[in-house]
């Protein structure tokens, strides 16, 4: 019915975008920080943002337009979150704005996005100097996604080219930011997709936040809440094409890729775990629980120092507040049995085997608890030095 083929060079593929990243000179080694996407016509928008209640001045700028309004170009810069500023901040981006428009006039109802430091006012002078080096006919997504990035060791691109029955097709591409500080509720860090699918407004809006809730809501690195953490979808309907199943699946399929990226370059992380909860109560508590061990300290240092220490994953559960019994408790990693009621402690040899999976970059670790029928994966890391050495130097 439909193929989703991969394609590199991400959002430079989306028909109908333009985007760029320059140097505004915020980041010290000289890196690109400032950015933009736009579009020729104003195009329909869906997004998520974070839960926390200090939301940073971006987003509540975001917010005073009117429900189902269309925009034409976000602009994004790293090294300052501009949170936690009062009307200033917001005053600070329509300032920014009234810049812009003199270098871009068919500015309509623009949005930002930032990403950084907490508590500080943007440098307005420093930032807009990047105006006069966009090229706002460029499509460079690398550069877009490189100027996004902060404690990030590497860019997060992707795009997905999809291809109907008919031989039409359309493309969904995305950039994404964050190694530290993730702990979504209905978003991530920063995330930008965009595509030319023809897509109804009302099918964005109904199938983006159910494609978070299994990805870039399904993850943690730190158990932190960003102020600024979001997710943007536009949309130009450039290609002409559609498939509401197709679109989907290609866009659960790009935000569960990135979303892994996210805990893969988890600040100082070697491992990317699944932690699968089944036979739940019910969905609510399977989630719960498996979001409580993507979590726990206590588990993520043992995943460092690959300790198959399963005392500590079965008293996370305990204490996650869920229906749980040890006597129907079973705890596997990989295919490796660590407990059941039939073996509460390791032999020598199942130690060997389970310290042997978590050795490896990737693994899953799955627990049945045996109530009911409900399941919930969460994607975690482990914890080591290298995430206390960049979070204790991080402003300096």
């Amino acid at each position: 019915m439909f193929t989703i083929l991969p394609i590199i060079n991400g959002l430079d593929n989306v028909a109908g975008f333009f985007c760029q990243g320059v140097s505004a000179g915020f980041k010290p080694n000289g890196n690109n920080d400032v950015a933009f996407i736009r579009s020729n016509e104003p195009c329909d928008i869906s997004s998520v943002f974070t839960t926390n209640v200090f939301q940073a001045a971006p987003i509540k700028h975001f917010l005073r337009y009117p429900k189902g309004f269309q925009t034409n170009f976000i602009l994004m810069n790293a090294k300052n979150a501009n949170a936690m500023t009062g009307t200033e901040g917001i005053e600070d981006i329509d300032t920014l704005f009234h810049k812009l428009k003199t270098k871009f006039p068919t500015l309509h109802n623009p949005i930002m996005s930032s990403t950084g430091v907490i508590g500080y006012r943007l440098n307005v002078e420093k930032l807009s100097s990047a105006f006069d080096k966009f090229d706002f006919n460029a499509k460079d997504s690398h550069s877009t996604a490189s100027a996004i990035m902060t404690t990030d060791s590497f860019k997060k691109e992707l795009c997905l080219k999809v291809i109907l029955e008919d031989d039409s097709f359309f493309h969904i591409a995305a950039i994404c930011k964050g190694a530290g500080m993730i702990n979504p509720a209905m978003a991530t860090m920063l995330c930008f997709i965009i595509t030319d699918a023809n897509i109804p407004k009302a099918d964005m809006d109904e199938l983006l936040l159910p494609a978070i809730e299994n990805s870039f809501n399904a993850v943690s690195v730190d158990g932190d809440t960003s102020t600024n953490d979001t997710v943007l979808l536009l949309s130009s309907k450039k290609s002409n094409a559609y498939h509401k199943e197709a679109f989907n699946e290609a866009l659960c399929r790009i935000t569960k890729e990135l979303s892994l990226m996210l805990v893969r370059d988890g600040e100082g992380s070697s491992k990317v775990v699944a932690f699968e909860v089944s036979g739940a109560k019910n969905v609510a508590e399977a989630e719960r629980a498996a979001k409580a061990l993507s979590n726990s300290l206590l588990v993520k240092t043992a995943l460092f120092g690959e300790d198959p220490n399963w005392g500590r994953i079965a008293s996370t559960i305990g204490a996650s507040g869920i229906t749980c019994n040890e006597e129907t408790l079973v705890i596997h990693y990989d295919d490796v049995l660590i407990y059941s009621k039939d073996q509460r402690s390791l032999d020598a040899e199942a130690e060997k085997k389970a310290a042997s999976v978590m050795k490896k970059e990737s693994f899953r670790i799955h627990c049945e608890l045996g109530i009911g029928e409900s399941s919930f994966t969460a994607y975690g890391c482990d914890l080591g030095h290298k995430y206390v050495e960049i979070n204790a130097d991080y402003r300096t």
